[in-house]
């Protein structure tokens, strides 16, 4: 029982790692697939795969809380991807993202 509880008590670091990330998006006829991840407490990352012949232009805002949003913007080809990183100031508790893409 006590092997239970400290393999137990060495999990719940990495279960502590993971924040809930919601994705706001807007296509407008591009045609976008999005994968997020939270890569540290105070890091995300979207990878955006333009899944069309035509190119994609889009852009990204991560917003956590209180702090400034930050802003990515790309060209992405038809067939082709982009990933897209943000590092915050503070933890992240809940990351929103809002994706806009449009066709070029």
């Amino acid at each position: 029982m006590n092997k239970f509880c400290c393999a137990l008590l060495a999990l719940l670091p990495a279960v502590a790692l993971a924040y809930p990330i919601e994705v706001e998006k807007q296509y407008n006829g591009a045609e976008i697939v999005y994968d997020t991840t939270d890569i540290d407490g105070n890091m995300a990352a979207i990878n955006l795969q333009n899944l069309g012949e035509a190119r994609a232009e889009c852009t990204v805002r991560f917003i956590n809380g209180p702090e400034t949003p930050r802003v990515r913007k790309a060209v992405i080809d038809g067939g082709k991807s982009a990933y897209l990183t943000a590092k915050f100031n503070r933890a992240v508790i809940k990351l929103r993202i809002k994706l806009t893409c449009n066709p070029k």
